[in-house]
């Protein structure tokens, strides 16, 4: 059981490294060249969380169409795929990564669809959409923007 206990820890761990990562350098990195496929990042979803105050229309209902938060479930989806394969031989690891996933998107879609609650419960990616774009890298809990020194109030 403590074996499983550490697996699934060490998954929040990892994905929350991986968020901030993966937000830094591929959507805020690489998103910034208008041709890249993680464009969509900086050029759909944060101008018009910007322009909204933090509400993203796209995220109001389910994705029907190719928009950012299609693009971002696939993205979580393919995730959840690669590490499908480790329910074989480390449970607690694909348990722990399968909940970071699913809270990520849960938590980041009620943020762009409810600004006083992402105001209260999710003030730091609040404030990197409108605030400084270049801080506050982690959506579901800032962790590693601590450990990295890109946490901002």
């Amino acid at each position: 059981m403590m074996i499983w206990v550490l697996q699934f820890c060490f998954a929040l761990l990892l994905a929350n490294a991986g968020e901030w990562a993966m937000h830094r350098y591929l959507l805020h990195g690489l998103g910034k060249r208008r041709k890249s496929i993680w464009a969509y990042h900086l050029y759909e979803h944060h101008l018009i969380s910007k322009k909204l105050d933090m509400v993203d229309p796209g995220y109001q209902k389910w994705p029907k169409f190719w928009n950012s938060q299609a693009k971002e479930l696939f993205v979580l989806i393919s995730i959840l795929l690669v590490n499908a394969p480790f329910f074989l031989w480390a449970n607690g690891y694909a348990w722990g990564m399968s909940f970071a996933v699913i809270s990520y998107y849960l938590l980041h879609r009620k943020a762009h669809k409810d600004i006083n609650w992402a105001k209260k419960y999710l003030p730091w990616h609040y404030r990197h959409h409108i605030g400084n774009s270049n801080t506050n890298w982690c959506v579901s809990y800032p962790l590693f923007d601590y450990l990295m020194g890109s946490y901002s109030k």
